[in-house]
């Protein structure tokens, strides 16, 4: 079994230890790690004087957990997901890195926890003067329990549980209300026992700020975001008096990850069993990631949430980093949420860069505290809850739409505010979302892109004893074609062994794919040829010929296409000098706007001892992106790889530098060649769109690893007698359905030639992406004549 390679950059707050933290606005200090194996390095630095550690191991599916498990002590298992809790000692740790199945083995890191001027600043008051509150949803607190009895919460809080792990090496003590590590029911989560420590009145301030009423109350707050939403309290953090994880101040309360699993997968078992949950909020955080955490233990019941209409929504961090968001926001399928002062401008303290999703006030925000009364916090721990709140008013404004519709209408309904990078985040505003229509992205002129790929999948009939004739036309591309043109072809035929296919290009020459002969068999044939085709040129119209050669059988050209390999490739080899870095560049010009978010860089490296390379991206605008860190476990050999890179924040056009750096003496190697591959797949098939019908029409993806960018373009051509009346939606692999046009009264009958951009990054890259056309009124027809994604 193949083991998937996590190539993550991590930043480390190194502030309490292990401790992850609720998300106030607080200082910290960071440093940077990387790991390239299923166990994390540093677990066996811990490991390495003979004592254990606490991990979760997460397989691929639970018939591997068995096996896991043998690895060590069993500390916490679940009921329904892939992940295991062990304590295992460094034999344990090399027991798992050796088990297929195994997809990763991290720390269960202890994690602290990290309304009137707010709720205004984000049209709160005017979704509920429109009677939208969150009445009929749930909203699940995961954090430091919550003050049930408090007037501002009174009568909301509808269930409870507790996640509070007991474990000696950590002086680590249950903050369950019975004591014991676990419990479900009435006082679970209450917040009484923990309220003399520092931090216990966390749980209590975000509940108010999700779902607080401060209806009839003297000094307290107008509302939460949803005051007619219910909360789901669940406890997940322990009490602690070790210095050496809560520092000088003893005791303190901390998170265990394993404890966050737990209850979310409590949240699922409550939402499968009918309580309608719309959001869990998890205003906490610990390590800082410049890219997706796929490997993050969580990840798997995040993304079952996801599946079942559950939004994950987690604070991003106050470290003040503008590349950066801690776990577990960096997870693709979460919500991550930034801060805002009430002027719209992200607080000082507030993570936020290219991987956050919306921002929302977290400056001063005034909520419930246990005790009765109320007080002022800052952070984004305060910014997440206002995003739960508000996916629960938006729940009971818009019932039969996707989690993925509620998200994008937050996002593109918000106010865009702009960091220092130039990266723009949307600040939310419910008020707005309430009031709107389905979103659509703004769209631009028609696309130029240059493509990778362009298909056409419509079906043509291949006559007994005739030819056919099935075309592609491309635009854009100077010169001549390339002298590895590729072309796949997916042709049925009763006899194959009589059909003869042919490429005719442009200018007429014609390129021989397959002959006639006596042996091929009915059937399909799918096969790409490749073609010295740098005679004629690139842009006009090809042509596949399929010629039918002798009577008594027919078929169908089921679709075919044609890929232009990258131009932008240094085939020149170069050395790579011993204990030194080798730059090589290549030079990008006619791509146009910024650089692709999944930007393909194809790398092929010769060394001596390949752990020791480091691999680096430069852009034209000299920002750097990771593509291979050092490693202690890497022979020497061949690397050949390509990395899938979001490199959407910098310009295409430019001089982008490959850097290869050999970080230890003793040995050398080549750099044997290098390319870069900005992705764009067009279909040039033509749908019809039925009147008050639905068509989809697929471009699948393979080859491509990661999620997508945030920045997908859709360009689309499409004719119809009523454009007003069309919806156009981007259906993903994994089933999310991103709204791109709405319906209106006013746009005419005509074409419409645009590009809309899309944040399609809950969704995997690789798979069949559908774009679906709907004409939503009796009365009109179109057709779908040309539609691409560019990455």
């Amino acid at each position: 079994m193949k083991r998937q390679i996590w190539a993550t950059v991590a930043t480390v707050m190194m502030t309490v230890g292990l401790g992850v933290i609720p998300a106030y606005a607080t200082e910290m200090s960071t440093t940077a790690v990387t790991e390239s194996d299923p166990v994390d390095p540093p677990l066996y630095d811990e490991t390495a004087d003979g004592g254990t550690v606490r991990v979760n191991v997460v397989t691929e599916d639970r018939g591997d957990l068995a096996g896991a498990a043998s690895a060590g002590e069993t500390v916490l298992s679940f009921t329904t997901l892939p992940v295991v809790t062990l304590e295992v000692d460094r034999g344990g740790l090399d027991e798992l890195a050796a088990q297929p199945g195994v997809v990763s083995v991290t720390e269960d890191e202890l994690v602290a926890p990290s309304l009137d001027e707010s709720v205004p600043v984000i049209g709160g008051d005017k979704a509920i003067a429109a009677g939208k509150t969150g009445k009929g949803s749930a909203i699940a607190i995961l954090d430091t329990g919550v003050a049930a009895n408090h007037p501002f919460l009174k009568g909301r809080v509808t269930t409870e549980a507790c996640f509070s792990p007991v474990d000696a090496n950590y002086g680590a003590t249950s903050l369950c209300g019975n004591g014991a590590a676990t419990q479900e029911g009435t006082g679970a989560a209450g917040a009484s026992t923990c309220a003399a420590i520092a931090e216990c009145d966390h749980g209590t301030h975000v509940a108010g700020i999700a779902a607080g009423d401060g209806t009839g109350l003297t000094g307290a707050p107008a509302t939460g975001v949803a005051p007619g939403a219910d909360i789901v309290a669940i406890q997940v953090f322990s009490k602690l008096d070790s210095t050496k994880y809560c520092g000088t101040t003893t005791p303190c309360i901390r998170s265990f990850t394993s404890a966050q699993i737990a209850a979310l997968e409590k949240v699922l078992a409550l939402k499968q069993a009918g309580t309608p949950i719309i959001a869990a909020n998890l205003s906490l955080g610990s390590a800082s990631y410049s890219t997706a955490c796929t490997k993050d233990a969580r990840a798997t019941a995040i993304d079952k949430l996801y599946a079942a209409g559950v939004a994950t929504v987690v604070a991003a961090g106050n470290n003040g980093s503008a590349t950066a968001v801690t776990a577990p926001a960096c997870v693709p399928n979460a919500v991550s949420v930034g801060a805002t002062t009430d002027d719209d401008q992200i607080a000082s303290f507030s993570n936020h860069g290219p991987l956050l999703d919306v921002l929302a006030p977290g400056n001063g925000i005034i909520s419930s505290v246990p005790g009765g009364g109320y007080d002022s916090k800052s952070g984004t721990s305060m910014a997440t809850p206002h995003v739960a709140g508000a996916l629960a008013v938006l729940r009971q404004a818009y019932p039969d739409k996707t989690l993925a519709e509620l998200e994008a209408l937050l996002k593109t309904t918000g106010t865009p505010v702009t960091d220092e990078a130039g990266v723009t985040v949307p600040r939310i505003d419910v008020g707005k979302a309430v009031g709107a229509a389905t979103p659509q992205p703004d769209p631009e002129p028609a696309d130029t892109t240059r493509r990778t790929k362009i298909l056409n999948d419509a079906s043509y009939a291949i006559p007994d004893l005739g030819t056919v004739r099935s075309p592609i036309t491309v635009s854009g591309v100077t010169g001549n074609a390339p002298r590895t043109l590729q072309v796949s072809v997916a042709v049925t035929h009763d006899w194959l062994g009589e059909v003869k296919i042919d490429l005719v290009a442009p200018d007429g020459q014609t390129y021989a794919l397959k002959a006639t002969n006596g042996t091929d068999p009915g059937g399909t044939l799918t096969k790409t040829y490749t073609v010295d085709a740098s005679v004629s040129p690139a842009s006009g119209t090809w042509k596949l010929q399929v010629a039918d050669k002798s009577s008594g059988g027919t078929g169908t050209i089921d679709d075919w296409a044609l890929t232009f390999p990258t131009p932008f490739a240094r085939t020149t080899s170069a050395a790579v000098p011993d204990a030194a870095t080798l730059t090589s560049e290549i030079t990008v010009d006619g791509v146009g706007g910024n650089a692709s978010g999944a930007l393909q860089a194809s790398v092929n490296v010769t060394h001596e001892w390949l752990g020791e390379v480091k691999i680096d991206l430069v852009a034209p605008d000299g920002r750097t992106y990771a593509l291979k860190a050092t490693n202690g476990t890497d022979p020497g050999g061949t690397l050949s790889k390509t990395y899938t890179v979001d490199a959407s924040a910098s310009p295409a056009d430019g001089t982008w530098k490959l850097l290869v750096a050999d970080k230890s003496a003793g040995g050398t190697g080549t750099l044997n060649h290098w390319s870069l591959t900005f992705p764009s797949i067009e279909s040039q098939s033509t749908y019809a769109v039925p009147d008050a019908g639905t068509l989809q029409a697929p471009i699948t993806l393979t080859g491509i690893s990661g999620n997508a960018p945030k920045t997908l373009k859709v360009s689309l051509d499409l004719t119809h007698d009523w454009l007003g009346e069309v919806k156009i939606d981007l259906v993903a692999p994994n089933g999310l359905v991103y709204a791109v046009k709405a319906t209106n009264a006013t746009d005419p009958g005509g074409t419409l030639d645009k590009v809309y951009t899309v944040d399609a990054s809950a969704s995997p890259i690789a798979g069949t992406w559908k774009l679906q056309v709907a004409d939503k009124s009796a009365g009109g027809t179109g057709t779908l004549d040309d539609w691409a994604l560019t990455f």
